[in-house]
This record gives structure tokens, sequence and C-alpha cells, in this order.
């Protein structure tokens, strides 16, 4: 993969533009070219969100027994419409802010949290669990703004940092795969390979025309190959869908077909244009919480939400960062308070506008793939994003199966960084190696760094190094064992 080139060497070109100056695209070895490649590739990428997100936390209902948005049935358009418009424009925001190429949008792990752990708390409702979300929100900021969010960063040893990032490359790895439906669960012996242990339909052969066509294209040096991929492989799925009548492997009847389209089918017969319902944006209770849950169930709560987006972030900024090689002279990231600054902006944004958290998201690594470095990129995904609010078909029409196939590359790409780890260093690798396995096996970013670092703790501790351990260390390794074991804690306070 391509790494930025030094601003330093007399040979560099000198930066020309204020849209050059202003985002270091001249300085981080990029182009304008290659900046709006880099977006479209993120944007096709994570475009499933519009899709996914809604069906997360817009097709349950809340103790209450109202749908998000107030009604006593789901209306998916209108939280389609929500996350377009929050994550287009916090997107743009870390761009012009954070000067990074990491889109931000709702976090599915903490959409389903919300769902499937806060609103069904008797008394909870919707808008009391967004006003949650926007408190956690204020908070990241005030910790960002204090200091103690970068603090914590810079505390983490190097190769905890590396296990992070390879963590990350194989579970996004494993999201690829599961996306398009070459891995699955069937849900009695666990993980299988495609439909009982065999690979049948053409879902699985878009993904697998798309993957080794991306595999030939990447190491024939083909630039743009990311997009390429999935245009082509959309292209070839939109054919399939009009000849053979595929359909989605759940109908609207309820109909199974283990063999049709994961999430989205790939047609153009659809309404282009849509007038947006944008009833959501400052549906929340900042403090209606309080009263529907407690005291006590509302802390336990933002805490779970704090301690996840934190340190999502620093796996996802570790990542980005890793596989573009976006460094400054001393080896950190630039801008990274700026960075995580937007971040926290996104979350409030997210609560404000009834999507749930928002942060970055981790497939901002296929645009870094294809050659984004600063955020011009994000830029790029960002006005996508904004134009599916009323094109909201668009990214509807690109399957799974074609965007998937990025995800296994990017995987591999990051999982290149392995060698930075000293394996020989037993106290560094096992910590390494929990942080690498905990990731896609649990399915969490955040749970993998969480057991990286009470294992690289525990072991300092009972070797007797306390001194080597950075004080913050260990209180993060205190504040992951809570997060742990926060199911029992709450059960014990009957608040669970």
């Amino acid at each position: 993969m391509s790494t930025q080139t030094p601003a330093s060497q007399s040979s560099a070109p000198k930066p020309h533009g204020t849209l050059d100056r202003y985002f270091h695209i001249t300085a981080r070895g990029s182009s304008i070219g290659r900046e709006v490649r880099g977006g479209l590739a993120t944007f096709f990428a994570m475009s499933y969100i519009i899709v996914l997100n809604p069906l997360i936390i817009g097709a349950s209902a809340d103790s209450t027994g109202n749908f998000l948005g107030g009604g006593s049935e789901p209306n998916l358009p209108v939280v389609a419409a929500a996350t377009s418009l929050i994550s287009g424009l916090m997107t743009i925001l870390m761009g012009v802010i954070g000067k990074f190429p990491m889109a931000v949008s709702s976090s599915l792990g903490l959409s389903a949290f919300i769902t499937y752990g806060i609103v069904v708390l008797p008394g909870m409702t919707w808008a009391d669990a967004m006003g949650l979300v926007v408190i956690e929100g204020f908070i990241l900021l005030i910790l960002v703004l204090t200091g103690f969010r970068s603090a914590i960063f810079n505390a983490v040893p190097g190769a905890l940092k590396t296990a992070i990032s390879v963590g990350i490359g194989l579970f996004i790895a494993l999201i690829g795969m599961v996306n398009a439906g070459f891995i699955q669960n069937n849900g009695s012996t666990g993980l299988e390979l495609g439909v009982g242990g065999s690979l049948y339909g053409w879902p699985i052969l878009i993904f697998l025309i798309a993957m080794f066509a991306l595999f030939a294209m990447w190491a024939a040096k083909v630039r743009g190959a990311i997009l390429y991929s999935i245009v082509g492989a959309t292209v070839l799925a939109i054919t399939l869908e009009a000849v053979f009548k595929i359909g989605p492997q759940t109908a609207e009847d309820g109909t199974e077909n283990a063999y049709g389209w994961g999430l989205t089918v790939p047609t153009l017969n659809q309404d282009w244009l849509t007038v947006p319902d944008l009833s959501l944006i400052g549906d929340f209770n900042l403090l209606g919480s309080w009263q529907s849950i407690g005291v006590v169930a509302a802390t336990l709560a933002i805490f779970t939400l704090l301690l996840a987006n934190f340190f999502d972030l620093l796996g996802t900024m570790v990542g980005v960062s890793n596989a573009g090689g976006i460094k400054d002279a001393e080896g950190d990231i630039p801008h990274s308070r700026r960075i995580m600054v937007a971040d926290a902006v996104g979350t409030i944004g997210g609560g404000v506008g009834s999507t749930s958290v928002n942060s970055g998201f981790i497939e901002s690594t296929v645009g870094v793939g294809d050659g984004a470095r600063t955020g011009l990129a994000n830029v790029v995904t960002g006005v996508l994003f904004l134009a599916t609010i009323v094109l909201a078909p668009l990214a509807a029409v690109i399957p799974t199966e074609a965007a998937s196939a990025t995800l296994v590359l990017v995987g591999f790409l990051m999982m290149q960084q392995i060698v930075r780890i000293d394996w020989t260093d037993v106290e560094m690798a096992i910590p390494a190696f929990m942080t690498i396995v905990v990731m896609p096996f649990s399915y969490s970013i955040t749970n993998g760094i969480g057991a990286g670092f009470i294992s690289y703790v525990a072991i300092k501790i009972f070797r007797g190094k306390w001194a080597e351990v950075h004080p913050l260390m260990y209180v993060t390794a205190a504040l992951f064992v809570l997060y742990f074991i926060s199911g029992p804690i709450q059960n014990a306070l009957g608040v669970g």
C-alpha cells in the first residue's frame, strides 16, 4: 500500500492552490483525483448503512410500544433520510476540521445496544435514548478538550496500537465475508461456508468475482482497483437480477430464499427522486431517561456507550492511519485532537438527529486503500450521503455482495502490519494476540481493545513491572473490567 510522501524531500512537489494547502493534499503524497476516487470508494463501501441502520433502530418498538419517530408502525424512510443527513454532515465536518479521511456514520454496534439494551427498559422511549446519546457526546467532547482522551491514546504501547490495527483487519475481513453470505451463521453449529457448507447462488458468485478481480487488479497495481471492482460487480449484479429475477433472501410476504440478495436487490426499477422527511431531527429528550429508568440505570447506560465509543474511535483512527501511512514527523496521527473533537460532535449530532451514536467508520480504510489521504475525501463521501436524502435508491442499488469484497482486501492490507509486533517478547505478544483474536471472534473492536489492555496490565503486575505501565493504562484497564461485567452489575442493582 502506498504511503505519504514526506514534504521535506526536495523532490516533493510544492502545494498549489487553497484546497491543496488547506487539506495538505500534496504533503501527504496525494492528489485531488485520488481524494475524489477514495471518497467514492468509501461511500460505496459503507452506503449499506442507509439501509441497515433503519432496520436496526427503526424496526423495533421501545418499551411503550412506539417506534422511532413516535408512531405505532415502523417508518424506515424517515430513519433513512435522517441517517443520510447526519452521516453527510458529520463526515464533512470530520474532513474539514480533522482533515482526516475517516467517514462518520451511525455505529451499528451501538445502534444494536440502544435498540436491544436501552429502549426496552421499562418506561424508556426512543426520545429518552437519543437524549442519552447527546449527553454521552458532550462528555466525550469534555474529555477531548481537557486532553484526557489524547492522553489515553498516547499511553497505549506501540505494539498494542499495531495489534489493534491488525485485529481490525481481521474483523473487517470477517464483516465483508459475512455481509456477502460467504460465511454464514447456521444457528446450530456456528459459522460455516456459504449455505450448508457449500457456495451456491448468483449473489455469492458476484462476491467471488468481485473479490478475485480485485485481488488481480491490486496485484497488477491498477489504480482505482477498489472503485472499479465495486462498480463492475454492481453492473453485473444488476444484469443478473434483470435476467434471473433472483430477489431478496426474505421477501415482503416473509418467503425465505437462502440464495437471494442479502440486504439490497440491485435493480434500476425504482423511484429515483423522493421528498425527504426530516421530522426525526431534534426528536430527543435530553433528561427523560433520568425520570424513565432512574439515575443508576441511566448512568450505567451512558458509561457503556461512552466506553465503547471512546475506544472504537481509537481503533478506527489507528486503523485508518496505519492503512495510509498518515503520520507526522514524530510518527503521530496529525490533527488527532481535531479528529477527536469532530468525532465527539458527531456523537452529539447522532443523538440530535435520532440516528444513534455517530462515529468513525472502519470502512474508511477502503477509501484509504484507493488513495484517500486527506479530509477532502470526506467531503466527497459526505456530499454523496447528502445526495441520498433525495436520491435514496442510489445507495440501495449497490448490493452488499459487490461492496464486501473490498473489505476482504483491506483486511489483508491491515494484516500485513503484524510483522511490526515482536512475538518473542511474550509480555507484549500475549496482549497483542488477545487484541487481535477477540475483535473478530466477539465481533467488536471495543472488546478486542479491552482484552488486550487488561492482559497487558495483568501480565505486568504479575511480573512485578508496575513502573513500566502508564498510569492511564491502569485506569482504562479497570474501566474495561467494569465494562465487561456491566451486565451482572445491572442485574444486581435490578436495572438490567
